[in-house]
């Protein structure tokens, strides 16, 4: 029969033997939290991305109801615009699902919102608080986040990345 190390040595060993320190709970819920850092990207992603995808899947659908709103605007060249956005949402949207080319998708998503931005909402804005308020703001701001932050670890440009730095290193 076997017996522990602790108890072979004698009882005053046990006794003994410096107790490992006790982390305390918010130390813990900390690096619980870094080691699972990567979930939040990838669902901003996934919710973000799915969003547009929809988004554009529902203008190319409807792109005579679209380019009629955009002849509204008073956006030049209407249906080519109208195209030219709902693929835009369309590819931006399914990129920025898979994590590939997520910053160089966010770039044209951007101008997207920029100019539906300058064209339609800001002349009816007066205050700040109401342009703050607004949904295209809040899409320009985690489109900006994407650009500067990158998809995050659960994401195909990190697969990638790693497997060209893996290759390059070899």
């Amino acid at each position: 029969m076997h017996r522990c190390a602790t108890f072979a040595r004698g009882p005053e060993a046990a006794t003994s033997s410096p107790a490992l320190p006790m982390r305390s709970l918010p130390a813990r819920v900390r690096d619980l939290l870094t080691r699972q850092a990567w979930l939040g990207p990838l669902l901003l992603r996934l919710v973000f991305g799915w969003f547009w995808l929809e988004t554009g899947w529902a203008k190319l659908h409807n792109l005579a109801f679209f380019s009629q709103r955009f002849v509204d605007w008073g956006i030049p060249f209407p249906t080519l615009s109208a195209t030219v956005s709902g693929a835009t949402d369309l590819i931006g949207g399914a990129l920025l699902i898979l994590g590939l080319g997520t910053r160089l998708a966010a770039v044209p998503m951007i101008i997207n919102m920029l100019v539906a931005l300058a064209v339609v909402v800001l002349p009816t804005i007066t205050t700040f608080n109401e342009f703050v308020e607004l949904d295209e703001v809040l899409y320009v701001a985690v489109l900006f986040w994407l650009l500067m932050a990158g998809p995050g670890k659960a994401s195909l440009d990190h697969l990638l990345a790693r497997r060209l730095w893996l290759a390059a290193q070899q």
